[in-house]
């Protein structure tokens, strides 16, 4: 008898775990074909301006709203200053404009960061944009790289790590406290390099699936790597200033002086199609936030756009950036735009 219980038991459970399976599956066939559609829909809009990507990597809706966490606050931390006085007048700003051409001479504006299976773009972007500036304020001589782990694992007042985190208090985190010296996933020349593999964000790429893998925040630790010789207190880099910057030309005149922003923006389900072209938004479903360093401007057949770099390697769009339409607050990309001065 009791043979026959636990025999009739594992057939429940089995049944029960074959129809789940069979339930998340079907959702998933609907997401595909969703968004299949939508790609060739966008495709076959030839006025549209923008190219989107046939052969996208499938993913699921829990691994999106985990990577669009970022959180948009309305209001200015106490530790923001007003923006620097830029003396340029609008005429002097240049038709287009790229930060990596400008400052030819600092590595890391060729670099294209990845956060990984981790929901840490507003850190990641934050150390990429602060990096450019670092070089930029010290004339191109330092090459040091800002370290994204130590701002994702240490700074409280910025959000949840891995769960997401807000940019205004990043900025006043690297003024009050500081933040370490820190580069890409296995290197070994700097405090605190980031402890995550690249893996493939909604592309083809070489490396893993991000949603084979779920990190988790690291530990807030005050010690660098092994064998790097500078002390943690010692390596701390600070800022001297951190502010936002409002308006078209005035985020214009502060990046073609000081250097990459980090902006943040409504993501709208058609972005995650991203291939080629000037990115406006033709989808009504918004899947959250999400942060990226601001690098330059442009126009093309008559439409102008910011150039921006993401944090999801040089395998996706292009080469691992995208534009995006300017002067029109597209997806709220001129809300949110935040720099600092060392």
């Amino acid at each position: 008898m009791r043979k026959l219980i636990l025999v009739a038991a594992s057939t429940i459970l089995m049944g029960l775990f074959l129809y789940t399976s069979m339930q998340n599956s079907t959702k998933q066939n609907l997401l595909d074909t969703h968004f299949s559609s939508m790609a060739k829909e966008i495709n076959a809009n030839k006025n549209l301006g923008w190219v989107a990507n046939e052969e996208y990597v499938p993913f699921s809706k829990a691994e999106l709203k985990k990577m669009f966490n970022i959180r948009r606050s309305k209001t200015l931390p106490s530790g923001f200053s007003q923006a620097p006085k830029i003396d340029l007048s609008d005429d002097e700003l240049p038709e287009s404009f790229n930060g990596e051409e400008k400052w030819s001479n600092c590595e890391s504006f060729k670099e294209v960061r990845d956060q990984s299976a981790c929901g840490s773009c507003w850190a990641v972007a934050a150390a990429a944009a602060l990096s450019d500036r670092l070089c930029v304020a010290n004339e191109q001589k330092s090459q040091k790289r800002v370290s994204a782990l130590d701002l994702l694992s240490c700074c409280d007042a910025c959000g949840d790590g891995c769960q997401g985190g807000e940019l205004f208090e990043s900025f006043v985190y690297a003024k009050e406290k500081g933040l370490v010296t820190g580069g890409e996933f296995g290197d070994k020349n700097s405090c605190k390099p980031y402890p995550f593999p690249p893996c493939n964000h909604h592309s083809q790429g070489p490396y893993d699936e991000c949603s084979q893998h779920d990190y988790s925040t690291p530990e807030c630790t005050a010690t660098c790597v092994e064998n790097y010789s500078v002390p943690y207190k010692s390596d701390k880099i600070f800022l001297k200033k951190a502010y936002s910057v409002r308006g078209e030309k005035q985020i214009m005149k502060d990046l073609m002086t000081y250097g990459s922003l980090e902006v943040a923006f409504d993501v709208y389900e058609d972005f995650m199609l991203y291939k080629s072209g000037i990115y406006s938004h033709t989808s009504d479903t918004i899947l959250g936030g999400h942060a990226v360093k601001l690098v330059g401007w442009g126009v093309e057949n008559g439409i102008k756009y910011w150039v921006c770099v993401n944090n999801w390697n040089s395998n996706w769009g292009e080469k691992g950036a995208f534009r995006i339409k300017r002067g029109v607050d597209e997806c709220g990309i001129e809300d949110d735009v935040v720099g600092g001065l060392f």
